[in-house]
């Protein structure tokens, strides 16, 4: 039985940030992250296939169940998620947060209450605005393409001060350019006297009344070790939270049982003039003319495997065609808020079953995405468009729209990112089930702080949002700390 002081459970976005906070305010955390430690040497020397294997969870893809089945991508090593995700930063709308204040009931979260936290993370990783160029001719496309529809478009903020556009952000960043948690809080965090142990899985917590008194885990080796915290932060995802909730008998029948997500499509464009997307960053411009709606479109990585993997159904001779022809062709993506909640259910054995029911408007808002993405792209220049099922390459407007309009949903390769709000905050009554210090009602020393606490879908990529949320808990966590300690 090891004794601590703050028990952080998981090492991404929101708990890197707890530990941060808590070591400075000399709690001594202790991070438990079931995946490894690698450093920025070792992913430069790995192959992307090698990095996908070693810092994904289930070496890159777990199935979403349903029509069609979604595969859903989390990071599973220290760092989190910020290891593998583009180092994108965007700011939560202000009329977002009113929006969940107003209807969930988490007044104290608007943005007048997070602006100095949002400060403080552009700050500490060097957040900037990155512009469209550089090497990045397929976000200039996509600018020109908006422009020229008067459709809006937003350079992309990204924490990657630095970039050198090696163009492998979803396998991890070989230049260090990304302040990923492994590289900035993380290690801010170790100097004030924080411990990281990776490789740690933790199985449950045993509580007694509103305390948790056990943190129950197999170390590195596959031993059994226990933990005796004074506080736990539970940060083990939008996922793993839940399911880790569930097998501990806390909320068991509502925890991740409507966990929000955004769902993705890929679509390839093909140009008269060289791209040469291979050569730049994840992206530098992202069409946000229909954010409302729940649609954003931006470019996406190219390689020669992300484009064969975008065109895994289409026939053999449309694959070595694009793939001879790279130089010339451009990965997209339609990121689409979908409003079918997915059900976390934690098995036996510690796997996890994931299922979704996408709504009929869910699926209008979808071919409504690639329509408007391939009207997007042709506007931009594109000779012809590849949609993400077999079928023949768009070069219309009308193609796109038929295509989108007749084509089977089921038949949809369609990829997530993203989860949140699997246990969100909010009034028990409005559907929360954690209180504005994260904790689940009817619990005292337990506090969620990851993207599983957020009240909603964002809508844009949730990492900024998450760490002002994990900000503004661990203030709250301390404060209340400091007031017990002094009666």
């Amino acid at each position: 039985m090891i004794d601590c002081d703050a028990l952080v459970i998981g090492s991404g976005a929101g708990g890197s940030d707890a530990a941060l906070g808590l070591a400075q305010a000399g709690r001594h955390p202790l991070v438990l992250e079931e995946g490894p430690r690698v450093t920025t040497a070792e992913i430069a020397a790995s192959t992307p296939a090698q990095n996908l294997r070693r810092l994904y969870r289930h070496a890159g893809l777990a199935p979403i169940h349903g029509r069609p089945v979604i595969a859903f991508g989390e990071g599973c090593c220290v760092g989190g998620t910020t290891v593998v995700n583009g180092g994108l930063l965007w700011e939560p709308p202000p009329d977002l947060l009113d929006r969940w204040a107003d209807r969930a009931g988490t007044d104290g979260y608007r943005r007048t209450d997070l602006d100095r936290h949002l400060r403080e993370i552009t700050r500490r990783l060097g957040v900037a605005a990155q512009h469209p160029g550089d090497g990045n001719r397929d976000s200039r496309l996509l600018a020109d393409g908006a422009e020229r529809l008067g459709w809006h478009w937003a350079t992309a903020r990204r924490a990657a001060p630095g970039c050198s556009h090696a163009n492998r952000c979803p396998t991890g960043c070989p230049s260090g350019a990304k302040q990923s948690m492994l590289l900035s809080y993380l290690p801010a965090a170790e100097r004030h006297g924080a411990r990281v142990h990776p490789g740690t899985r933790v199985l449950r917590l045993r509580h007694r009344g509103r305390t948790v008194t056990e943190v129950h885990a197999l170390g590195p080796d596959g031993e059994p070790v226990a933990y005796r915290p004074r506080t736990v932060v539970l940060a083990a995802g939008p996922v793993g939270s839940p399911a880790l909730l569930q097998r501990s008998g806390i909320h068991r029948r509502h925890a991740g049982r409507r966990t929000a997500v955004h769902v993705n499509l890929k679509v390839v464009a093909r140009f008269r003039e060289p791209v040469r997307a291979t050569r730049g960053t994840i992206f530098t411009a992202q069409l946000q003319h229909f954010q409302d709606e729940g649609l954003l479109v931006m470019p996406a990585n190219l390689t020669p495997g992300a484009l064969a993997a975008a065109l895994a159904g289409h026939d053999p001779d449309t694959v070595r065609t694009l793939l001879a022809d790279l130089d010339r062709v451009a990965l997209f993506t339609a990121q689409v808020r979908v409003e079918g909640p997915v059900a976390v259910t934690a098995l036996p054995g510690g796997q996890t079953l994931l299922r979704h029911r996408l709504t009929p408007a869910d699926g209008h808002l979808l071919r409504a995405a690639l329509h408007r993405t391939a009207r997007l792209l042709l506007a931009a220049g594109a000779t012809e468009v590849h949609p993400p099922f077999p079928g023949p390459p768009l070069r219309t407007e009308d193609e796109a729209r038929r295509s989108a309009d007749h084509s089977a949903l089921a038949d949809w390769p369609l990829v997530s990112v993203h989860a949140m709000a699997s246990c969100p905050m909010g009034a028990p009554a409005r559907g929360g089930l954690c209180d504005p210090l994260g904790r689940p009602y009817g619990f005292d020393n337990l506090h969620l702080c990851d993207a599983s606490v957020l009240p909603g879908a964002t809508g844009i990529s949730p990492q900024g949002t998450v760490m002002a949320f994990a900000h503004e808990i661990t203030e709250r966590l301390l404060q209340t700390t400091r007031r017990e300690n002094t009666r």
